[in-house]
Parts: structure tokens; C-alpha cells; sequence
């Protein structure tokens, strides 16, 4: 009996062979295309950061799947759309591939032409089209180039393999390593509890008031602190970059390769050599120091496991691929969660602090997580603990006033650039006032646990931040031209039953913190250190080293420390302008109404304002018309009083032309809040803008 004939939609079986192999084809060069945008450039990335999966708590599984997620997804869904019009006809599936190639090709020539081309934007667009329909015509004309993509099909996978087994990030996804094992306890000495809080991005210049010594007016619980401990002036950090200047800080030993701050990378450590006689209470952040047989219940600073970094890799891609400079850096999305994110409840036996000035009831939701969770371990125990916080504080983004309200911050806004760096450096100062209150909280904790007289409590940063025009941040240009800023850091020591202060101008740097403190500790170090112990030893150089890279030590001139305390090395920024016009109200100045429209970022945020809900739209940004010149003055008034005035500016990357702050809590009333911006002109008059 013959063979029924197939249905006409069905092909035979030579043309399904063809048609499998057409479209394995087809997947093999959407897969090296993807590869080349996608997966390396975000393996790339995160292989060299991984800080990144330290700070959200990811381990090999979330790391391993987000790798997946980096590599599998995209191509089977451009593959999968194509594939779709196969029955439509080859024609179409033929285009339908040709357009997928073309646009693949177009963002890596955007990728690529940030690097090469000077062109961004607009331009940078045009270019990258014209580049993938360059690019996808070879590949409909000539069958080698389809052949060399197939080729590149393997990429993805090396990519991976690199990233797991050779990147910096591959501690986190292989962990293993043996250290010395803990210190010997020195059995003639005592083991005071150890108090130890890193603070992040702090340079020493922020704290400081023109006569040298720490601001007391504007950071009280500072001064409380130097005046009661052993302030250490003369400290620098040994890196920018706290993935090696933590390590190093907690080692003893300076950076000497790129490695992830993970127990496996540095089995010898500050957590190590305590914990065969401490008791640990650790809280890290973008690192994990503290191996888990010893910091079981390590608490994460961020959670929500795979989609939270999915969010943030997702985050990171759009950087890569817009055509403008945007810093494709994970560190930008670290932020300390806050106690009502982390859902933790108010420890009902904690008493309430003694500042009137903060206002920790009704603002408690907003502190960091992890400094709950510290104060909250701050009591007496019968064995010796040691209690250590890295706290990301005052680390960017900025968003706390001193008394704990939080504001939002526009997306971009920029932190260099003239009047941009003088609103980066302000709230910058703002945010360390709220660590201000957070260190009083420390020390007012320790002190009605009856910790304090016993403990050595220490108190530092990591680094600093340059805010020098120019070269803001923490990169080479900036330790370059402003060391003063990036390497002088903070550095509090009080000694179990120190009462009075003093003042210790010695050469300190950061490998020396584990040697002094487990000398106080009563701990024996069982591995070199490159470390000294104070108030004993001293370096004979006068220089500081510093890495900018770890194999490639700086000697930053120790002349430097002058500059520092004399005021010398703070940024030369300009004073805001009018500042007796901050608190007048409109009503007593002379105002007229101006044709000039005004543009505000989120100006519905002041319809409805909750101060009780620990948030203020404090930060306000826009753009006004480019015939309004440079240089001229914007006040910024809410309900009838004036809280900035802020210079206009060239526009930034989205075209806004000016940045104020409105640090006045007093300004805002629950509800409804009227904004009002005005032009300056000579004198106090003011020329009213239509929003």
C-alpha cells in the first residue's frame, strides 16, 4: 500500500534536515554576536568587581546562575523570533536574521566607538547603524562572514571559563584556601572586647575645622570621640579602592595582586587570627573576610538574592550600551539598606538617645540595617568579642540630611564640574553629619552597656574622595593632583580605660591596624606582617605608600600631612553665591515676574510631602533656557522662604543647567508645599520664573 503523502505544511524529510541545519546556523551567530554585547562585556565587569557579588550576598549558585542569565536568555529569544517566521517563508526568515545581526552589530560598534571614536550621543548612534548595515550586508553577501560567526560561537563559553576560573570573581564562585590558623593567645595578657568600625569614602579634610582639629560644631560626636582616644593624624589608607585597601587593612600586608576580598583570597586575617580566642560579631559589606565557620550567620548589607542582582546587571548593561560616558562601575549601586528595608523590628530594651538635635523615633526606619544589627550585639559578654562594622557611610550615593531625612537623588546627577562638585562636596558633608550622629550613637551605646571603659574601640575609614575640580572621585588623576584627600583618612583609637586625648603624629598606615590591634588584644599574629605595632615602632620614611594599582606602589609625599592639617589640602571650591539671601522669605525682597520658563526634575514630589515618613524632596535639579547665561543666580524658595541660591551652570549630559540642596528640614510642611525659583539680579531683587 504507498505511503500516504505528507501534509503540504510539512516538509519532507531532506527539507527538515535543511531547515535544522539553517537554523542551528542561525543560533550559532546570534550566540557569538550576543556573546561579544552581552556576556563579556558584563563578565568583564563583574569579573573584576567582585565586591559587586559580595555586597548583595551572592553565592556560587546565585553567581553560576547569573553567569546563565548573562549568556543563554537573550540569544534564544533573538534566535526564537526569527525562528517564528520560518513558516511564513525563507524569504522573510532570511531578513528577519539579516535585521538581528544588523542590530547586534550596531551595539557592539556603540561599545566599541565609545572606546575608539570621540563621538557619543546622536552621532555615536549613526555611526553604530551605519556600521551594522555595513555589517549586515556582508553577512547576506558573502558566506564568510556567516562562517566567522559560527566560528565565534565558542566565545560565550570561553568567556565563562574565564570569568570562573581566572577573573578576580572566581574566589566567590570557587572558594578554597588554608590560612595560618588563629593567633595564640598570649596567655599573660587580657582580652578586652574590640570595637571596631570602618567607615568608607571619609577624608580626614571633611572632619577638619581651619584650626586643624576636628569641626566640634558642625561634627560633635567627632570631637567627643578625638577628645577621649588616641587620634592617630598622620593615618593614610593604602588604596582608593576598598576591595584592596580593606584587605591590606585587615591583613597587616600591602595589596600585591588583584584579588576578591573573600576568606579563600585571604585566609589570614584580622577575623582569623581573633577567632580561636573572640567571640565574632561581624558585619561586612563588599567583602567576606570572615570565613563561615566562624561568621556563620553573616548577614548580608542587601538581599533579594538573584533578582536583585539580575536588577543591577541589568542596570550595568545600560551603561555599557548607552552612547555617552556613563561609569560602568558596580560600586554606584551600593547603598546601605535601611532598618525598614531590612524589616527589622525596634528593639524594644534599646534606650532612646540623649542628642534633642536627632531625631532617631520618628527617623529610625532610615538608619542603615547593619549599624542596627551593631548596636544591637554591643553588649557585655563572658567571652572576649570582638564587634566590627564596615559601614558604607558617608560613601556615595548621598542621600541623608544630618538629622537622618533621606531625599532622592535624580538620576546622573553629575559630581564634577563647575557648581556641580560644590553640590557634591555639600552633600557629601550633610551625609557625614548623619554619621556624625551615628558615631554619638555608638558611643553612647557602649557606654550604657559598660563597654566603653573596657574596650579598645577603634574608628576609621578605608579612604577618602578627592572633591577637587577636575578630578573628583578616587582614581590616579585625583591622587595625583589632591593626595591630601584620597589617602588621609580618619583613624580614632581609644585604649581600654583611656579617659583623656591625644594627639600621635606618627607615620601610620593601614597595614599597621591589624599588628596594634591584636596586639591590645592579647593575640599572637602566626604570619609576617608588613605592619607595625604602635605607639612602638615607627617607619624611618617619611613618605606614604599607596596603591592605585596592587603591583604598582605610589610614594606619596609625606609633606602632604602639612597641607592636610593646615587646611591647605582641602578643595578650592567656590562659596555659594548670595548667601544672605538662605532663609529670607520673598515677601520682605523685591520681586517681578519674568517670562523665562523653568524646568524641575520630579517637581510633583512637593504635592504631597511627608516629613513623618523620613523623606523630603530636598534635592532639586533643572534646566532653565540657554538664554539665561552662565553665571547667573537661581533662588530656590519653598512656601515663601528661600532655601539655596545656586549658580547656573553649562548644561550636563541631560541638559540640566542647576543643583540645589535644601538642607533646611524647617522649609517643608506635610502636605502641599509651594516651590517658587526666581533669577538674582544685582542687589535682592528677584525675577520670579515660570515653572
Amino acid at each position: 500500500m504507498a505511503d500516504s503523502p505528507a501534509p503540504p505544511d510539512v516538509p519532507p524529510r531532506g527539507r527538515l534536515s535543511r531547515w535544522w541545519r539553517a537554523e542551528l546556523a542561525a543560533l550559532l551567530e546570534i550566540v557569538a554576536l550576543c556573546g561579544l554585547v552581552v556576556t563579556q562585556p558584563l563578565l568583564d565587569v563583574t569579573g573584576r568587581s567582585p565586591d559587586f557579588f559580595l555586597f548583595y550576598g551572592a553565592g556560587p549558585v546565585e553567581v553560576l546562575l547569573l553567569v546563565a542569565a548573562f549568556t543563554v536568555p537573550l540569544p534564544l529569544l533573538v534566535w526564537a523570533v526569527g525562528a517564528f517566521t520560518r513558516p511564513v517563508g525563507p524569504a522573510v526568515r532570511a531578513a528577519v536574521h539579516t535585521v538581528s545581526v544588523g542590530l547586534l552589530l550596531a551595539a557592539l560598534a556603540i561599545q566599541v566607538g565609545k572606546h575608539l571614536l570621540p563621538w557619543r550621543g546622536p552621532t555615536l548612534v549613526l555611526v553604530s547603524l551605519l556600521v551594522g548595515t555595513v555589517g549586515a550586508y556582508a553577512h547576506r553577501r558573502w558566506r564568510a562572514a556567516g562562517q566567522l560567526l559560527r566560528i565565534a560561537s565558542v566565545g560565550p563559553l570561553v568567556f565563562v571559563l574565564l570569568f570562573v576560573f581566572a577573573s578576580p570573581a572566581s574566589a566567590v564562585v570557587l572558594p578554597a584556601g588554608r590560612g595560618s590558623g588563629p593567633g595564640a593567645a598570649n596567655g599573660a595578657a587580657s582580652h578586652p572586647p574590640v570595637v571596631i568600625l570602618v567607615l568608607d569614602e571619609l577624608p580626614l579634610v571633611s572632619l577638619l575645622g581651619d584650626d586643624g582639629r576636628v569641626d566640634a560644631s558642625r561634627f560633635p560626636n567627632f570631637a567627643a570621640l578625638a577628645g577621649g582616644s588616641t587620634w592617630y593624624r598622620n593615618a593614610t589608607g593604602v588604596s582608593g579602592w576598598t576591595p584592596y585597601a580593606l584587605p591590606a587593612m585587615l591583613t597587616g600586608r600591602y595589596p600585591s595582586s588583584a584579588r576578591a576580598p573573600h576568606y579563600s583570597q585571604y585566609p589570614d586575617n584580622l577575623f582569623t587570627a581573633l577567632g580561636g580566642t573572640y567571640d565574632l560579631r561581624v558585619q561586612e559589606s563588599i567583602s567576606q573576610l570572615c570565613p563561615p565557620s566562624l561568621c556563620a550567620e553573616r548577614t548580608a548589607p542587601a538581599s533579594g538574592g538573584l533578582p536583585e542582582l539580575l536588577r543591577e546587571s541589568a542596570g550595568l548593561l545600560r551603561q555599557i550600551a548607552l552612547p555617552v560616558d556613563v561609569p560602568d562601575d558596580p560600586e554606584s549601586s551600593y547603598r546601605e539598606a535601611t532598618r525598614q528595608e531590612a524589616q527589622i523590628e525596634e528593639q524594644e530594651e534599646q534606650p532612646g538617645p540623649t542628642d534633642p538635635r536627632f531625631g532617631w523615633g520618628a527617623l529610625d526606619a532610615n538608619q542603615p540595617a547593619r549599624f542596627t544589627r551593631f548596636l544591637a550585639d554591643l553588649r557585655p559578654a563572658d567571652k572576649p568579642t570582638l564587634h566590627f562594622l564596615h559601614l558604607l557611610m558617608p560613601h556615595t550615593p548621598w542621600s541623608y540630611l544630618p538629622s537622618g531625612i533621606r531625599y532622592d537623588s535624580p538620576p546622573g546627577v553629575p559630581n564634577d564640574g563647575d557648581g556641580w562638585v560644590e553640590l557634591a562636596r555639600e552633600r557629601h558633608l550633610l551625609q557625614l553629619g548623619y554619621t556624625d550622629r551615628l558615631i554619638g550613637e555608638t558611643l553612647r551605646t557602649l557606654r550604657e552597656t559598660g563597654l566603653y571603659d573596657d574596650a579598645l574601640v577603634v574608628v576609621t575609614a578605608d579612604h577618602g574622595l578627592s572633591f577637587t575640580p577636575g578630578v573628583q572621585g578616587r582614581g590616579r588623576a585625583a591622587i595625583d593632583r589632591s593626595p591630601g584627600e584620597v589617602a588621609w583618612v580618619p583613624l580614632f583609637v581609644k585604649e581600654p580605660g583611656q579617659r583623656d586625648g591625644r594627639v600621635d603624629d606618627r607615620n601610620w598606615e593601614h597595614v599597621d591596624l591589624l599588628p596594634t590591634i591584636a596586639d591590645r588584644a592579647g593575640v599572637e599574629v602566626p604570619w609576617p606582617v608588613e605592619g607595625l605595632v604602635a605607639p612602638g615602632a615607627r617607619r624611618e620614611r617619611s613618605e606614604k605608600r599607596f596603591h592605585d594599582q596592587p603591583t604598582f606602589p605610589l610614594l606619596l609625599p609625606g609633606d602632604t600631612f602639612a597641607d592636610v592639617i593646615s587646611g591647605a589640602a582641602r578643595p578650592a571650591l567656590r562659596a555659594p553665591p548670595s548667601p544672605e539671601l538662605v532663609g529670607r522669605r520673598v515677601a520682605e525682597l523685591s520681586v517681578s515676574d519674568d517670562r523665562t520658563g523653568v524646568s524641575v526634575t520630579d517637581r510633583a514630589a512637593f504635592d504631597d510631602v511627608d516629613p513623618a515618613g523620613g523623606r523630603l524632596p530636598a534635592l532639586v535639579c533643572g534646566t532653565v533656557p540657554a538664554s539665561v547665561r552662565t553665571g547667573a543666580r537661581i533662588a530656590v524658595a519653598v512656601n515663601g522662604r528661600i532655601g539655596a541660591v545656586v549658580p547656573v551652570v553649562d548644561p550636563d549630559k541631560r541638559g540640566r543647567r542647576f543643583g540645589a540642596l535644601l538642607s533646611d528640614e524647617s522649609l517643608f510642611v506635610p502636605g502641599a508645599n509651594r516651590l517658587e525659583l526666581f533669577l538674582v539680579s544685582d542687589g535682592q531683587t528677584l525675577h520670579r520664573l515660570h515653572l
